[in-house]
C-alpha cells in the first residue's frame, strides 16, 4: 500500500510568511486553440514537502543537488509526538514503541505533532524539534529527520537550535509532509529531492509504502 504524504500544490498552498508562493503562467493552452499545453511556474523551493539542502542553514556546504540520496529513500519509522503547539518535540514526547521492536532505530524518522493541520491556512505555532532529540536520533544512527511542520525550528526561532544540531551531524531534513491518516509503523520511504546544484531546497513528491 502506498500514502501519498506530500500536500497538493496549488496557489492555494500557504509558505513561509515573506516566501514566495506558487504560481502558474499558463503560455498555451489547448483549450484555447494551441498545440499543446505549456506553463511556467514561480514558487520558493520550500514548497510544500520539501528537503532542505545543508546551505540553507550552513556556510559553507552542499546544496540539495548534492545531496546522497540515501537520505530519501529507504527504510523509514513514523512516530507521534504528543506535544503542545509551539513546543519543542523530546523524546519524551514520542509515543516510542518497546525496546526490541527495530522501530526506533530505522534511519530515517518522520516525527507527526499534528501542530500544523492545515498546509493551505498557515498557522505561527506549530511545533520544532529539540537539540537534545536530535542528539539522540543521531546517536541511534538516524540520517533522515521529517517532520508534518514547516521547520524543525520554530517560526520565531532566529539562531536555529535544532537546524544546527542537525548540521553537526550531517542528518538530512524533510519538513512540510502531510502525516495525517497515516498509521505510525515502519515503511519504506521515498522522497528525492529534484538534482538542483547549489540550490537550498527542493520540493519532494513523498511517499511510504508498506513493506512486506
Amino acid at each position: 500500500m502506498i500514502y501519498d504524504i506530500t500536500p497538493p500544490i496549488t496557489e492555494a498552498l500557504a509558505v513561509w510568511p515573506g516566501d514566495t508562493p506558487m504560481s502558474r503562467e499558463v503560455l498555451c493552452d489547448m483549450g484555447k486553440g494551441d498545440t499543446v499545453t505549456l506553463s511556467t511556474i514561480r514558487a520558493t523551493v520550500h514548497l510544500g514537502a520539501h528537503a532542505d539542502g545543508p546551505n540553507h542553514y550552513s556556510h559553507p556546504a552542499p546544496g540539495i543537488g548534492e545531496r546522497k540520496l540515501d537520505h530519501y529513500l529507504g527504510p523509514c519509522v513514523l512516530i507521534d509526538a504528543d506535544v503542545a503547539r509551539g513546543g519543542r518535540v523530546g523524546q519524551q514526547h514520542l509515543r516510542l514503541p518497546a525496546r526490541g521492536s527495530g522501530l526506533v532505530v530505522q534511519p530515517r524518522v518522520l516525527i507527526r505533532t499534528g501542530t500544523f493541520p492545515n498546509p493551505s491556512a498557515w498557522n505561527s505555532d506549530f511545533a520544532g524539534i529539540d537539540t537534545a532529540l536530535v542528539e539522540w536520533l543521531a546517536d541511534q544512527k538516524v540520517i533522515t529527520i521529517g517532520i508534518d511542520t514547516p521547520s524543525v525550528d520554530l517560526q520565531d526561532s532566529k539562531d536555529l537550535p535544532a537546524h544546527k544540531a542537525i548540521a553537526r551531524h550531517d542528518i538530512a531534513i524533510l519538513e512540510g509532509l502531510a502525516l495525517s491518516g497515516v498509521p505510525a509503523g515502519v515503511y519504506e520511504l521515498i522522497a528525492l529531492p529534484l538534482k538542483l546544484v547549489g540550490v537550498d531546497a527542493s520540493p519532494v513528491r513523498a511517499i511510504l509504502r508498506t513493506l512486506d
